[in-house]
C-alpha cells in the first residue's frame, strides 16, 4: 500500500511556485535526460536533498536578496558533515536554477558564483614508476589489463568497463566517453598493443572478471581495491590512472592539446591538471629543465 500510494502521489503535477516545481521539471527535461546515466542517478540523490530542505520554497523569493544567505547557510550545514558533498548539492541547485531560469521559470538564480568549500589536491595522488611495477608484479592479468589500458588511454572507469573489442582495430581505440560524450581516437602503445593482442577474447568486452564476465561497478571497485592492498599501495585509486596518465604525457614532452586529444579534457581542464594539480612538485620536470638549460648554454671551461 506505501509502495502504490508513492506511486500515485509521483504522477501528480508538482504545484506551480515552489521549488518542486522546478525540480521536477528539469528532471523531465532534455538537458537531464542527455546527461550520462551515473551523472543522473548522482544528480537525483542531491535533488532529493533540495526537495527535503526547499521543497516548498516560494519561486518568487527567488530574488529577493536574503534567499542567497538561505541558500549559503543551508550549503554551511551540509559541510560540517561533508564540504565535497554540500559543494555538488549546491552547484545542482544553480543548475536546475540556471534551466529554469533560461525557460522564464523563475526570474532569478541566486546560487551563481558561489566557490567551492572543497579544495582537494591530487598532487601527491600520482601512481610513481615504482607503484606501476609493483602493481604489475602483484595483480592478476585481468586486472594488469585494466590498469595498462588506464595508463596508456587516460580513461575513466566506466568508459574502460563498457569498452568492447570493437572500439579496437589492432592500431587504435575509439570511444564516446559516458560523461562528456566526447568522441576519442587513442593510438594504442606498443605495451598495450602486445598486451591487448595476446589476451584471450572471452566476451564482447575488453575488461571481464575472471569467470569472463563483464564487470560491475562495485564488483570492479572491490576487486581492485583487494588488488591494490596486496601489492602494499596506499593512497592510490584507479581514478588516479587518469591523472597520471596525463602527467606521463607531460614529461614525455606531450603539448596541452595533444594531451586532451588523446584523453579527452578539455585544453582547460588539461591545463588545471597540469598546473595545479599533478606536475608541481615533479622533480622530473626540474631536472629536464635543468639539462635542457646546459645544452644551450656554453659553461666555462
Amino acid at each position: 500500500m506505501a509502495a502504490y500510494n508513492e506511486a500515485v502521489t509521483a504522477k501528480r503535477p508538482a504545484p506551480a511556485g515552489v521549488m518542486l516545481s522546478v525540480l521536477s521539471g528539469y528532471q523531465q527535461s532534455d538537458d537531464f535526460r542527455q546527461l550520462a546515466a551515473r551523472t543522473r542517478a548522482d544528480y537525483v540523490k542531491q535533488i532529493k536533498k533540495i526537495e527535503a530542505e526547499f521543497i516548498d520554497f516560494p519561486l518568487a523569493a527567488l530574488d529577493d536578496r536574503r534567499t542567497r544567505a538561505i541558500f549559503l547557510e543551508w550549503r554551511d550545514r551540509m559541510a560540517l558533515q561533508s564540504r565535497r558533498q554540500a559543494d555538488y548539492a549546491w552547484s545542482v541547485l544553480a543548475r536546475v536554477l540556471s534551466w529554469a531560469h533560461d525557460r522564464g521559470l523563475v526570474v532569478a538564480n541566486p546560487c551563481t558564483r558561489g566557490g567551492r568549500l572543497y579544495r582537494g589536491s591530487r598532487a601527491e595522488n600520482v601512481w610513481t614508476p615504482d607503484d606501476e611495477a609493483q602493481f604489475l608484479k602483484q595483480a592478476p592479468a585481468h586486472l594488469r589489463l585494466a590498469f595498462m589500458l588506464a595508463l596508456w588511454t587516460g580513461q575513466r572507469q566506466g568508459d574502460l568497463l563498457a569498452l568492447p573489442w570493437s572500439a579496437y582495430d589492432g592500431e587504435k581505440i575509439r570511444l564516446r566517453q559516458q560523461k562528456t560524450g566526447t568522441r576519442v581516437v587513442i593510438p594504442v602503445g606498443a605495451p598495450l598493443k602486445k598486451l591487448l593482442d595476446t589476451t584471450e577474447r572471452r566476451s564482447p568486452i575488453v575488461l571481464v572478471t575472471l569467470e569472463g564476465k563483464p564487470w560491475t561497478p562495485d564488483g570492479f571497485r572491490v576487486s581492485w581495491r583487494k588488488a591494490v592492498a596486496r601489492a602494499g599501495i596506499t593512497g592510490l585509486t584507479f581514478n588516479d590512472l587518469r591523472g597520471t596518465a596525463v602527467t606521463r604525457l607531460a614529461l614525455a614532452g606531450c603539448t596541452e592539446a595533444q594531451i586532451a586529444t588523446l584523453t579527452g579534457h578539455s585544453l582547460r581542464d588539461a591545463r588545471s591538471i597540469l598546473d595545479a594539480n599533478y606536475l608541481a612538485r615533479d622533480p622530473a620536470l626540474a631536472e629536464s629543465a635543468i639539462r635542457k638549460l646546459e645544452t644551450r648554454t656554453k659553461l666555462p671551461d
